[in-house]
């Protein structure tokens, strides 16, 4: 046994001196390197000093002990070589530290030189006629380091082997002694301890078992994580001081705040009173709700007590985004006061026209006119319901309505045929042009959009105008334009013309009639459709109305 350790930290300690030899060897390999450099550059430099003064005849007389000294041309020709006839040189442009000096003043580099059939350190220097002098040196290799410094290192290195040889020993003696002052029954085994091995078979029991535990608590936690970080309600899981323990994605983007809140007070991460309160309220046993509204989203909180025995070990946190909810109940609302409003309207006309009529007040001669009247307004009140009725069935998705393959532009004729009358009437010229274009869509649906944008442009628009239809194909989209010059809408109105009863000119929309549900007909329908609706409206000029599928 103590053979086995003296081995091992002797190994170590062997195995560290010579990692260090060799780590010292290219630290100083990489400093005599960067010196020699150095020393070279300061001789080029000297030697192009003289050059420039002197000329030629100056580097006859130069001689730098060990270097190579050549001087070059523009064009790469070897002027001068202080080691071979320059005649029979080949061009020195291409080499690397000549490319750098007629670039920038000076360049530098190492290889093997094929001249001197050894590795090289090249330095060169560009001068004021363009000319390039260049001295190279042979570079310092790890084995002439190694025989530089030998006596030395021989003498460390064996001081250093010695010493571990020393240590080694000692350590040995000093981790075996309290075994072998043991009692033990059976001396032949204390080589392979087998006293240790219940121990060592019941810590390998227990940390089998903790790996195992391990696993079974990260697969939970993944799939924790994979379960709060898809839902889209926040979820807080707090301690008993109400530190974050947990936290998922629609929380922190709820709260604005990154995952750095793992371990701090949720108390300290927002500035919302309500939020504290109700996490508050959780923390001292209770169920807390709350309405708050944070970054423009309304939220509904939900904080619930998490018991340990009789004692309150944290909180959970529920975030519920109710925006959406919100709004389509404000959205129903206001849909129930406007259905409310428009059936009043007409029922109202038709009821006291037929009050006067039962009364026997009206005039023989003035009988057809209420007649008529309450015709108009029965017309009215129907078309009402009708348009509702779509809507109602658009609002639930419109699953019923079967898709299939057809053309735009025979729809687009179809429904321009059906307002023909509407629009001689008017005074309108209505036309369809374009090109056959079939797309996969809800032909019910698809008419809707025709007619409703057609009756538009019809009935907001004045004597002798126009009203165009075109289908076209742009790219991989499908256009349908609807093209007026009437009225136009201003500006600040074309946002609002989709919403449900929104007129733009109520007091033209009560002369020409319509329910003002049309265009959000069309909204509706397109976005089933997956369509984008564009509007370009200039007040009396006219409007253009592009629906891309």
């Amino acid at each position: 046994m103590t053979k086995r350790i003296f081995r091992s930290i002797f190994t170590v300690a062997a195995v560290i001196l010579l990692a260090s030899f060799v780590l010292i060897t290219g630290v100083l390999y990489e400093y005599f390197s960067n010196k020699q450099m150095d020393q070279l550059n300061m001789q080029t430099h000297l030697a192009a000093q003289g050059l420039e003064t002197a000329g030629e005849s100056y580097l006859d007389d130069l001689d730098i002990d060990g270097c190579r000294i050549t001087w070059i041309a523009s064009d790469g020709t070897v002027l001068y070589d202080s080691r071979a006839e320059q005649s029979g040189m080949e061009n020195h442009a291409d080499r690397e530290e000549v490319r750098q000096a007629l670039k920038t003043g000076h360049g530098e580099s190492m290889r093997y030189s094929t001249t001197l059939m050894e590795r090289q350190l090249y330095s060169a220097d560009r001068l004021s006629d363009g000319t390039v002098v260049r001295i190279s040196d042979t570079q310092y290799t790890p084995l002439t380091l190694i025989l530089g410094m030998i006596q030395p290192v021989i003498i460390i290195a064996l001081l250093a082997l010695l010493l571990s040889l020393l240590l080694s020993s000692r350590m040995a003696k000093r981790i075996v002694n309290p075994l072998n002052e043991m009692s033990l029954d059976n001396a032949d085994k204390i080589e392979t301890y087998p006293e240790l091995a219940p121990l060592t078979d019941k810590l390998k029991s227990q940390q089998n078992q903790l790996r195992e535990q391990e696993k079974e608590l990260c697969r939970r936690r993944d799939e924790f994580d994979a379960i709060t970080g898809s839902m889209t309600e926040g979820l807080v899981l707090l301690n008993e001081q109400g530190s974050v323990l947990s936290i998922n994605k629609a929380a922190t983007k709820a709260l604005n705040i990154g995952s750095y809140c793992i371990g701090k007070d949720i108390r300290t991460l927002s500035e919302e009173p309500r939020l504290r309160e109700t996490v508050e309220k959780a923390l001292d046993g209770e169920h807390g709700e709350a309405h708050i509204t944070l970054g423009g989203v309304s939220y509904r909180l939900y904080a619930s007590p998490v018991t340990s025995g009789d004692r309150v070990a944290g909180a959970a946190l529920l975030m519920l985004d109710t925006t959406e909810k919100e709004k389509g109940e404000q959205l129903r609302r206001e849909f129930s006061a406007n259905v409310s409003h428009e059936l009043k309207s007409p029922l109202h006309t038709i009821s006291g026209c037929a009050e006067l009529l039962a009364n026997g007040i009206v005039k023989p001669e003035d009988v057809p006119h209420f007649l008529s009247q309450i015709q108009s307004e029965s017309k009215r009140m129907i078309a009402l319901i009708d348009d509702i009725i779509k809507l109602s069935h658009l609002d639930e998705g419109a699953e019923d309505m079967q898709r299939e393959n057809v053309d735009l532009l025979s729809i687009a004729r179809r429904e321009a045929g059906n307002l023909s009358q509407a629009a001689e009437d008017a005074g309108v010229a209505l036309t369809v042009s374009g090109e056959s274009v079939v797309i996969n869509g809800i032909p019910q649906l698809l008419a809707a959009i025709v007619h409703n944008l057609c009756e538009n442009a019809i009935k907001y628009n004045r004597p002798g105008g126009f009203a165009r239809v075109n289908v076209r194909r742009e790219g991989a989209k499908t256009l349908l334009t609807v093209e007026d010059n009437g009225i136009g809408i201003p500006p600040e109105e074309q946002q609002r013309i989709f919403e449900r009863f929104y007129r733009v000119d109520k007091s033209h929309s009560k002369e020409v009639g319509g329910t003002g549900l049309g265009l959000s007909i069309v909204k509706h329908a397109a976005a089933l459709h997956n369509a984008k609706i564009s509007v370009a409206s200039v007040p009396d000029k006219g409007t253009t109305i592009t629906v891309s599928f």
